[in-house]
């Protein structure tokens, strides 16, 4: 960004004293104005500065309908219009001044007038911290924050790579635990996650962790996803400043941070975006494009250049003032079209007759294109629910330009599956190996989100068929089918020891559930598929390489057994999965291999410690050719298979072929 060139400064003619200043060049404003302004936290809302050696804090807001702006709080006793902003002369909407003495930590609104004389006070969209609701009224704040992650930042270029592991633990920070387990309202402090949270996730061996929204909102039941403050994390945990400490603290530990960030649409709270000056400011005027019918918000107006800045600046805001990872971008699909959970007669075609938002469209390509040039070491994710092409692709190929997205399809498909008594699988295979006809479609990622534990949906361990062994036994063997099928993977808190509670955001988890055995011994299966997948190359080298997956069998059918293979770019680190789908056991299951060897199965999830049953054992698979006396003969593996169990197995030890 240019460097700025300070307007003249001199004193407004009040008795207040606010001084006409300004962090804006003209530069900022033709960009601020044509949606290409990605910085704008660096000139909007409150900055504590020094100004005619006098210590004060400046303020701006956009209030391009206002007839008048002031600035009022706990400095002047509410008063409405004791402290005026001066609006600019070069039609930008922009309203500002400075105000000395006035320093960090005072609580403020901006009183606007509109143009019907209407009074509205405002909380400031730009401001960096918010009263802890009920209140909610904005804070004077900065963001300085002493990092001391700069090992985590040189090296994530290398973590963050679609070739390395990606395991995402997703987290609802108010909900993991509580003070008191069962108080909507009971919260732990950023500084605490730092400490309990980011130990859990790297015991459990997660690569990286997704916070579900922390930008400020009002209200809990919106699980943050209508939120109000975009550059500023929830007051419900601490401030910025301690924000910052847990997302340091998780990278000196080696985990990465993903943010899911909204923004398609907020919610209709006085104090918020909603009618900011009076008029739709944020929002399209437009009903049939502005008003969300699923979750009675509003929707962000991706045509005008003012908000497409806000938007953008948004983004990097997270990422570069908190050192944020990636953005799982939430609701593309309803950015995306017109349509989106309308009726005929409720959206109105594009110019060209279809479905698309143009002015979003282009908007999704520009977030993505800026957050890449900006911050090329992190990840942007895509929740997309529907077919739109090319999500992933790069933009000069015509694609949205996101490094990942969610592979809703997938989750689908495999919850249907397993919900189905075992003896029925055989003969709905179809559904289960269907992922891999459209994988290569797009970069995806598997998730198993708090969407899939909520709203009477049952919790994971619950929508598996049979007696409490079979659940256990079912969930274990969906997880390493996860863990093994190509892809990000994402896993929702709880799901990995077996909460038997549908999610609620007003309780914590059920930890104490981790006193039984099976649950125990679930939550050791994903900590070592984890520690698996982060070891074994062959499952993350390739994942979105037609080269890296490779079906062995699929004859099995009526057997409900199902084996594919998962290669690196070392013909010797390749591994062998093969899934038992029934609660049979079944002898001598056989697979064709190339070469003579020995392996080994590396990981069972029917081992005794993750409260399987443990009986059946292949300690060392020894290769027989199937005819001895031909010289390239191909050799059979046979191994024993545990019911509803899946094994990884590796090659211990290559064999010299035998010459005729």
């Amino acid at each position: 960004m240019e460097s700025k060139k300070y307007e003249e400064i001199h004193f407004v003619e009040t008795n207040q004293a606010v001084w006409n200043y300004s962090l804006f060049s003209k530069n900022d404003i033709i960009d601020f104005q044509a949606g290409l302004h990605c910085f704008l936290y660096k000139l909007f809302g409150n900055k504590q500065i020094s100004v005619l050696n006098t210590l004060g804090t400046y303020f701006a807001v956009w209030a391009p309908n206002a007839k008048a702006v002031y600035v009022k709080g706990n400095f002047n006793n509410w008063s409405n219009e004791s402290h005026p902003l001066k609006v600019r002369l070069d039609s930008s909407g922009i309203w500002e001044g400075f105000i000395p003495n006035l320093l960090r930590g005072e609580l403020y609104k901006y009183h606007i007038i509109n143009i019907e004389n209407i009074s509205l006070d405002k909380g400031d969209p730009y401001c960096h911290l918010w009263e802890l609701k009920p209140n909610t009224a904005s804070i004077t704040w900065d963001t300085f924050y002493d990092w001391a992650d700069s090992r985590w930042m040189k090296d994530r270029k290398i973590k963050n790579k679609l070739n390395r592991p990606f395991s995402v633990y997703e987290v609802h920070l108010a909900s993991w635990k509580k003070p008191v387990k069962d108080e909507e309202e009971s919260y732990y402090s950023y500084q605490y996650f730092a400490d309990d949270l980011v130990k859990y996730v790297q015991e459990m061996g997660f690569t990286h962790v997704e916070l579900m929204p922390i930008m400020e909102f009002p209200f809990d039941g919106s699980w943050g996803y209508q939120g109000v403050g975009y550059f500023a994390p929830t007051s419900r945990f601490g401030s910025p400043q301690d924000f910052a400490f847990l997302i340091n603290a998780f990278h000196q530990a080696g985990i990465g941070v993903i943010l899911d960030w909204v923004p398609s649409h907020f919610p209709y709270d006085a104090h918020g975006l909603y009618l900011f000056d009076g008029t739709h400011t944020y929002e399209y005027a437009d009903m049939r494009k502005g008003y969300h019918p699923d979750w009675n918000s509003y929707i962000f107006n991706y045509s005008r250049g003012e908000v497409k800045s806000f938007l953008l600046s948004s983004a990097h805001f997270w990422c570069e003032i908190f050192h944020i990872d990636g953005l799982r971008v939430d609701a593309v699909s309803s950015i995306l079209k017109l349509d989106y959970s309308r009726k005929i007669g409720q959206w109105e075609p594009n110019i060209y007759g279809g479905n698309g938002n143009l002015e979003a469209i282009q908007f999704i390509k520009d977030l993505n294109l800026n957050l890449y040039k900006n911050f090329p070491d992190i990840q942007t994710i895509a929740e997309e629910s529907t077919d739109w092409p090319n999500v992933c692709k790069p933009i000069y190929l015509g694609g949205l330009g996101f490094g990942m997205k969610w592979m809703m399809g997938w989750m689908h498909d495999t919850l249907d599956y397993f919900k189905l008594d075992p003896l029925l699988r055989p003969y709905q295979q179809n559904k289960f190996t269907f992922s891999m006809m459209y994988y290569y479609d797009e970069n995806f990622m598997l998730p198993l989100s708090h969407d899939e534990v909520v709203h009477g949906k049952s919790p994971m361990i619950y929508k598996m068929p049979g007696d409490d062994w079979q659940k256990f036994a079912n969930l274990r063997l969906l997880y390493l089918y996860m863990f093994t099928h190509p892809g990000g993977k994402l896993l929702f808190m709880g799901n990995e020891f077996g909460d038997t509670l549908e999610w609620n955001y007003k309780s914590e988890l059920q930890w104490h559930l981790l006193e039984f055995g099976s649950h125990k011994g679930l939550q050791l299966c994903v900590r070592d598929l984890n520690n698996m997948l982060k070891k074994e190359p062959a499952l993350y080298a390739l994942q979105f390489d037609t080269i890296g997956f490779e079906w062995l069998d699929l004859n099995h059918r009526l057997e409900g057994i199902i084996s594919y293979k998962r290669k690196s770019s070392i013909p010797q680190e390749e591994l062998l999965i093969i899934l038992n789908l029934t609660p049979v056991n079944r002898q001598d299951y056989t697979l064709i291999v190339n070469e003579p060897a020995e392996y080994e199965v590396i990981l069972n999830s029917d081992a005794i410690r993750y409260w399987g049953v443990g009986q059946i054992q292949n300690e060392i698979i020894k290769t027989e050719p199937i005819n001895p006396n031909e010289k390239d003969t191909k050799y059979y593996l046979k191994i024993q298979l545990a019911a509803l169990s899946g094994m990884i197995i590796k090659v211990r030890k290559k064999k010299l072929r035998i010459k005729n």
